[in-house]
């Protein structure tokens, strides 16, 4: 069992809006907080859950993930530089090793023994997709809600990473609109859908080990307006959404000719009304086609559903059913909903 222990206990900031109940369930989990490309020897902040975090890599390439905190005089680390295997806080010029002790105090150089006090709060890093996925509780990196997205390393698809989106709006909300099908021919019609196609014709939603699947069959095109003279007359567009609680999901769609495009939608919640969202694709067509306009799509397509997200009201995601209206093809967000209520979130959760 490959485990990192926490050195120093984590609680939830006096700052942040999420409820304790609902921090304490969600710092189980695993959630992505970076595209592996962007690290460098350069320490950067991410923030999850309120809990910021200073991210590196050594010279050697090892990569880190500590709490942006000096336990000296807490002043950020994310401020200070690397040298070798080690980082320098900026303040007092306190040197960390890999490990997160302490291993030389300027101030105190004959020094021999450093008090474990001057620890930093290590967490673990899984590296998968091209995400670097970490997690504030959990600590066994062979359990984890990580979605199974088995085209990503398959020689036969072409892995595809676009730029990450700051959306101001709970993780819970954006998921849920990832997996509404009954929003494309209204919010997406400028992309790929039409307003005069708006029916939904009935899907198949069921629990999974995981989550919850949908297989959804219609005859909404998938290629981008100005493509659609590409799709057949009489093709059946099949989308099957794959849900990894708490926020999470896979969308995969059929394509002419097995053409298979995959879509993981993995969200950061940043804060209770704050999501980096984090969208690595794969496809088996098309791998020789300008990349410029995959990213262009998807953008597109992702900031027409920022613009929903950061307008609902309430901004949190209600999970107690009755706060608002259904119809019945909202059966997967319901499920969903339903879901993360029986794992003792609040039916109010701030996120």
């Amino acid at each position: 069992m490959n485990t990192i222990p926490t050195l120093n206990p984590i609680a939830k900031p006096c700052h942040s809006q999420f409820i304790a109940q609902d921090w304490e369930i969600l710092a189980q989990y695993w959630y992505p907080v970076a595209r592996i490309q962007d690290v460098s020897t350069q320490l950067q902040r991410v923030t999850l859950l309120d809990i910021n975090m200073a991210l590196y890599q050594t010279e050697a390439g090892h990569i880190h993930l500590i709490r942006d905190v000096c336990p000296h005089r807490g002043v950020p680390l994310s401020k200070g530089w690397v040298e070798g295997e080690e980082i320098i806080c900026l303040y007092h010029g306190l040197r960390y090793n890999g490990a997160g002790k302490c291993t030389k105090i300027p101030a105190q150089p004959d020094l021999t023994t450093i008090s474990e006090r001057f620890s930093l709060t290590q967490f673990p890093v899984i590296l998968r997709y091209g995400l670097i996925w970490t997690s504030l509780h959990a600590r066994d990196t062979t359990q984890t809600n990580i979605p199974v997205f088995d085209t990503w390393d398959n020689a036969d698809h072409q892995a595809i990473l676009p730029p990450y989106v700051d959306i101001a709006g709970s993780s819970g909300r954006q998921l849920e609109g990832f997996i509404d099908v009954t929003h494309f021919a209204w919010v997406h019609h400028q992309a790929f859908a039409d307003r005069d196609n708006p029916v939904v014709p009935k899907y198949h939603t069921e629990r999974t080990e995981y989550g919850l699947k949908t297989v959804y069959i219609s005859n909404v095109s998938n290629y981008p307006h100005g493509l659609q003279h590409l799709a057949p007359a009489d093709f059946l567009w099949v989308r099957t959404f794959e849900v990894y609680p708490p926020f999470s999901a896979i969308l995969s769609i059929d394509f002419p000719n097995d053409g298979v495009l995959k879509i993981l939608n993995a969200c950061c919640p940043v804060s209770h009304n704050q999501t980096r969202l984090f969208v690595p694709i794969t496809r088996n067509f098309d791998q020789t086609g300008d990349l410029e306009s995959v990213y262009a799509f998807n953008a597109q397509i992702f900031t027409e559903d920022q613009a929903m997200v950061e307008s609902q009201k309430p901004e949190e995601l209600p999970l107690d059913l009755m706060m608002e209206a259904h119809f019945e093809a909202d059966r997967s967000s319901t499920t969903y909903r339903r879901i993360l209520a029986e794992w003792g979130l609040s039916q109010r959760y701030t996120v």
